[in-house]
């Protein structure tokens, strides 16, 4: 049986979603923490996002991206560090629509991801945007994206323990108990 919390760190852009979901995991444990990284930096401002992400930890981080395999990495790592982060699934959702996995294959990678973090042999720190505040998107592909990623941010929620919601750096615990 596990005893750890999992949690689902959600907030919009620049939130603070990523720092404080960073200082929840580097909370939790001193060293081998495993980083897993779901963005592909396609152009020269995303590259800079990742680097400047990079800088912010330590040498007690490994890296590991990947766009899409998520599960298959928590399940195969998770007895050898002592905590995880996965940044983000809003990137990961994007991945796999480039990819032109459809619903029910997201959904269905979704499940294997819930079922990754619940047997987890360390805590898991997800972290994922809010998309469901915003305006409806003109086109079928960002509806799509958007009605997707609520429905994934939905499942992973029910499956943790914890839930917090960031607004302007500041988290605010929406599911179990506040974290440190």
């Amino acid at each position: 049986m596990v005893h750890h919390e999992n949690t689902l760190v959600l907030g919009g852009c620049k939130s603070g979603k990523s720092r404080h979901a960073q200082y929840l995991a580097e909370s939790l444990t001193q060293d081998r923490r495993l980083y897993i990284a779901t963005c592909v930096p396609l152009d020269p401002e995303m590259r800079d996002r990742v680097q400047r992400h990079q800088d912010e930890r330590d040498r007690t981080w490994t890296t590991v991206e990947t766009p899409v395999q998520v599960a298959d990495i928590i399940k195969r790592k998770s007895q050898d560090y002592g905590v995880i982060l996965l940044d983000c699934l809003t990137l990961w959702v994007t991945n796999m629509i480039m990819e032109n996995m459809g619903r029910e294959d997201i959904l269905e990678k979704t499940r294997e991801l819930c079922e990754s973090v619940k047997s987890s042999v360390c805590p898991v720190v997800l972290v994922s945007n809010e998309v469901g505040a915003g305006i409806v998107p003109e086109n079928s592909l960002a509806r799509m994206f958007r009605d997707v990623q609520g429905i994934v941010n939905q499942r992973v929620a029910e499956s943790v323990n914890r839930v917090v919601v960031t607004f302007a750096g500041l988290p605010l615990t929406l599911k179990g108990k506040a974290a440190v």
